[in-house]
């Protein structure tokens, strides 16, 4: 993993605390952070990516404490979820503090808080003493970054700085789920899924992951994580009639194709093709995440 040196560390987190925009790893993707507390700062944020003020960003902290301080409750079932997952690729949306500017929340009364499991992106975090707000560092919909070399292509001088902690693990975006409902709902799949929510907190979960004006979740658009060229979900054995395309060779396994997935849609991306397509994965809880991605990005979405 490349690792920052303690002078761009240094940087950074001055540059988060007056208002700049710097792209970080986390464990997931690529985040374009900005101090949570500054709405100036945020609004920069939804500039640079071209995103609509519609849709709500996740503020990342170091640890509970700092979570506790931007929520204005905190119930036991995140006590139990973030004792069980955090640091990790789960997103907690509560009731939000005065603290945090409606811009982060696209106006909702609720926040989006999780803790990275990335030592840069926690490192940054601690030097920067504040929240950080970071969507994914990419524009608008399109396919989110998993090394840094893809923030420069998608974003360029749009951002102050690049922290390059290597290539992401996880792959895709975390799992966000609210817990200002009864029962508790997940609205974004991710790789942390429904059943071991359920089992970690004994109860069960709906699911609440369409499309809506003001969304409590981002990523929830009904295009989004989509490259340029057309991409196909394919049925095993099937493939598009017309032009030349590529169908890309993806693990069989969750986690690894998870962690391969961005970093193969943004190669077959620039291959030049009429089409690129996938072979659908099997419709399963562990899959989830992964299918709700792909269904997002692809041409034929539903």
């Amino acid at each position: 993993m490349n690792e920052p040196s303690e002078e761009e560390l240094a940087r950074a987190a001055d540059l988060i605390r007056s208002g700049g925009l710097v792209a970080f790893p986390t464990e997931t993707v690529y985040g374009l952070g900005a101090n949570a507390l500054d709405a100036n700062a945020v609004r920069r944020t939804y500039e640079a990516k071209g995103r609509p003020a519609s849709s709500p960003l996740i503020v990342h902290v170091a640890n509970e404490g700092m979570a506790k301080s931007i929520t204005a409750e905190w119930p036991q079932i995140a006590q139990t979820l973030a004792r069980r997952f955090w640091p990790g690729p789960l997103t907690l949306v509560l009731k939000k503090s005065q603290a945090i500017p409606d811009l982060v929340t696209a106006g909702l009364d609720s926040v989006g808080v999780r803790v990275p499991a990335h030592p840069v992106a926690l490192e940054l975090i601690r030097r920067a003493a504040v929240p950080i707000a970071a969507p994914s560092a990419n524009r608008f919909t399109e396919v989110s970054p998993t090394t840094a070399e893809h923030v420069r292509v998608g974003l360029g001088n749009r951002v102050d700085m690049i922290l390059d902690g290597g290539s992401t693990q996880v792959g895709i975006e975390s799992t966000v789920v609210a817990l200002t409902r009864d029962p508790p709902a997940v609205l974004r799949p991710g790789m942390i899924s429904k059943p071991e929510l359920e089992a970690a907190t004994g109860r069960v979960w709906s699911t609440d992951t369409a499309p809506q004006n003001r969304s409590a979740s981002p990523g929830l658009h009904p295009r989004h994580y989509a490259p340029r060229t057309p991409l196909y979900i394919l049925e095993r054995g099937e493939r598009p009639t017309s032009g030349t395309g590529y169908v890309i060779p993806m693990p069989t396994d969750p986690p690894a194709y998870a962690t391969a997935l961005y970093a193969k849609l943004h190669e077959a991306d620039a291959g030049g093709w009429d089409w690129i397509a996938v072979e659908k994965p099997p419709d399963t809880p562990n899959w989830a995440g992964i299918l709700d991605r792909l269904r997002r990005a692809s041409t034929q979405r539903s």
